[in-house]
């Protein structure tokens, strides 16, 4: 894939106005008329729904979640931190690699990060974190590269609506290796 130094820049200059975007009260959704392909989504644009259950909701464990269980019993104890209700944790998975869940407080119902994120080192230079999240926002913000696919590698926008992860739109990196 060819990148010219505008498109670059273009991207580079999304995913540094999504991650640098401080917490601030709920705002409408997009303006009417507006679309993803116009400016990136941005934490205030996804506003949380709800409040945090005054006690979270006993861990609910399929046979998948069981593989993570230690990570995941000690995350269910904790405050939400994400989209109003949903304590996000994450843990490493090799070098660079970093995946993750969403526990609905409410439910105890877990929600898998849809990828493992890696190769940090591909983010533009002034990047925080491989993940970006919100208390008081549904946006979810992955930076890497997904599963390990040289080629997808970017700022990945989700939102979670009703324990899923919706896939909002990609803004590519140029590959700095």
């Amino acid at each position: 894939m060819r990148f010219t130094i505008l498109s670059v820049a273009a991207a580079l200059a999304l995913a540094a106005s999504a991650l640098g975007q401080p917490a601030r009260p709920a705002s409408p959704r997009l303006p009417p008329g507006a679309s993803m392909t116009s400016t990136p989504p941005r934490f205030g644009d996804f506003p949380a729904l709800g409040s945090p259950p005054p006690r979270n909701a006993p861990l609910v464990l399929t046979p998948r979640d069981r593989l993570y269980r230690t990570r995941l019993r000690a995350a269910a104890a904790g405050r939400p931190n994400f989209a109003g209700h949903y304590v996000l944790v994450t843990w490493g998975c090799g070098t660079e690699c970093l995946m993750g869940a969403a526990i609905n407080a409410r439910t105890g119902r877990v929600t898998f990060l849809p990828f493992a994120t890696c190769c940090f080192g591909e983010a533009p230079e002034g990047t925080e974190d491989m993940i970006a999240f919100r208390a008081d926002s549904a946006l979810l913000v992955l930076i890497g590269i997904r599963d390990e696919r040289r080629a997808d590698v970017g700022a990945h926008y989700y939102r979670i609506e009703g324990d899923r992860l919706v896939h909002l739109r990609d803004v590519p990196f140029a590959s700095r290796r």
